[in-house]
Parts: C-alpha cells; sequence; structure tokens
C-alpha cells in the first residue's frame, strides 16, 4: 500500500490532466475519485485514508479544476470531460475499476457509463448532480462578451468560500482553517474564471431519464438527509431511473458527504465492491 501518492500531469485530448495515484499491493480493484463543482480531489482527504487499506485509488482533478488545465481551446462539456477521464484510464491500464463521483462528478461518472457500458465494473454516486438543465440560452449567449468572466468571477465570490461550505455541510463545526483553504485553492488561478465561462456554454445538462434507463452497470446512491444543494429527492428520482441501482440515505449529513460521513460512506463503498449482489 503507498499511502504517499505519485502524482502526475498528462496531455489528454489538449488538456492538462492532472492525477493522484495510491498503490495497494495487494488489491486489484482500483477506485476513480472525481470531485464536484467548484472543487478538487481535495474533498476526498478524509475517505482517502479509508479506502487505501482495501483498495487501489486514482483522484483526478476535472478540468478546468484543481492543478488541471484551463485551456482555452478545451471544450468543457460533461462528454468532453468524461471522455477525457475515460481515455486517461485506458492509458493507464487497470483492470477492475470502479468510479466514484460526487455532485457533479457523479455526473462524470453516469457519462462514463454511458459512453462505455462495462468498462467500469461499478459506479457510485455521492449526492450526485441529476437532471438539471442547460443554461439558460441567454445566459449561454452572455458568456461569448468579451468580459463575461469577471461577472462570473464576482458572482462566485458574493458569498465567498465560507459561504458556500455552510450552506453545503450540515454541522457547521466542521468547517477549519485547512478546510477553508482547500477549498479556495482552486480559484487561486484567474483563468479559472475564462474556463468557468466556457463550462457555462459548453455544458449539456445532466443524462435525462431515457438514457439512465439504459444504464445497467451496479450503482451505489449515497446521500446526506439534509442536503440542501441536491436534495434526497433527486437521488430517490435516479434511483428510480437507474435500472441496477441502490439508495443510502446518511443521516446528520448535508451534500459534502466524503467529509461529514467519510467513515460511513467508507463502508458502504467496501460492502458494495465486495459484494456480487445485483439490485435489478
Amino acid at each position: 500500500m503507498q499511502e504517499i501518492p505519485s502524482t502526475h500531469c498528462v496531455k489528454i485530448n489538449d488538456i492538462d490532466l492532472y492525477y493522484e495515484k495510491y498503490l495497494h499491493s495487494q488489491s486489484k480493484n482500483t477506485i476513480v475519485l472525481l470531485h464536484g463543482f467548484l472543487s478538487s480531489s481535495f474533498s476526498f482527504r478524509k475517505l482517502v485514508p479509508l479506502l487505501i487499506k482495501d483498495f487501489n485509488l486514482i483522484l483526478i482533478d476535472l478540468p478546468p479544476f484543481g492543478k488541471s488545465g484551463k485551456a482555452r481551446n478545451y471544450r468543457y462539456s460533461y462528454e468532453s470531460v468524461s471522455k477525457t477521464v475515460l481515455q486517461l484510464l485506458e492509458k493507464m491500464g487497470d483492470q477492475n475499476i470502479y468510479a466514484a463521483g460526487h455532485s457533479m462528478g457523479g455526473q462524470i461518472v453516469l457519462n462514463m457509463l454511458n459512453q462505455r457500458p462495462g468498462f467500469i465494473k461499478k459506479g457510485i454516486l455521492l449526492s450526485s448532480s441529476g437532471y438539471l438543465p442547460r443554461s439558460k440560452k441567454h445566459l449561454v449567449l452572455s458568456s461569448y462578451l468579451p468580459f463575461f468572466h469577471r461577472f462570473v468571477k464576482y458572482h462566485l465570490g458574493k458569498t465567498g468560500v465560507i459561504g458556500n461550505l455552510n450552506h453545503v455541510v450540515y454541522d457547521k463545526a466542521i468547517i477549519d482553517e485547512e478546510m477553508i483553504n482547500g477549498y479556495s485553492a482552486p480559484f487561486d488561478d484567474p483563468y479559472i474564471f475564462r474556463a468557468l465561462t466556457k463550462m457555462i456554454r459548453h455544458r449539456e445538462g445532466d443524462l435525462d431519464s431515457k438514457v439512465l434507463l439504459t444504464i445497467d452497470t451496479p450503482c451505489l446512491l449515497i446521500w446526506g438527509e439534509h442536503d440542501r444543494v441536491v436534495p434526497p429527492d433527486i437521488g430517490k428520482r435516479l434511483a428510480n431511473d437507474l435500472p441496477n441501482s441502490k439508495l443510502v440515505i446518511l443521516s446528520g449529513a448535508g451534500h459534502l458527504i466524503p467529509e461529514e460521513k467519510p467513515e460511513e460512506v467508507f463502508e458502504e463503498i467496501q460492502n458494495f465492491i465486495q459484494s456480487d449482489q445485483s439490485f435489478s
């Protein structure tokens, strides 16, 4: 088991993709961890020490977040980001791959399952985004304005990192200086706001029910009971549309369940991966 990760940055689809890999000497199973919107792999800091006891891990900073690229010529759609992650995983050559995504990362996982059926053995959706439409037409058109990225920066800065954290966690007592600094880090690079402008333009919206009904990969859905960002009703709807899925709702938790309930999330993931049971 490699408790200190190897860090890498490779160019895939004309974007620099940053990832960290933890190796477990006796495990043949690899879990890919994908973070949510306005976040980075930092959001899994409490879950990683638990998972590395049993699994190989790959943590990826989804572009344009974290240490991954913010290139102007990249297409920041879910389809494009999912293809980029899949190409990285193909290049790495791991065999037994399980993909876990938090919030927006869950939607990337669903796109990957849809694009490459059978490539990923099981999906794990942690408070996953679901059923969000594409940005409204006037917002997409506004993204072509030369200085629109300044509006994006202003809009995101109105509540600040502390305000955002207060919104996504149930127990505010867990918010400390390390957490604030970690979630502030993605905004240290000023180019992120130009990339987020492109994301507003390119994001095609979440997968609809017709597509979800065709995804037969076993999926575990884990939700916080008090999630105000993606309410548990979205989890229930996803569980209904995904034909081979199970929903678990954790009490005393909000949206940021990898930070709020790491032990419980770990136990659910461990049991899910080690079980051969199908939910269909």
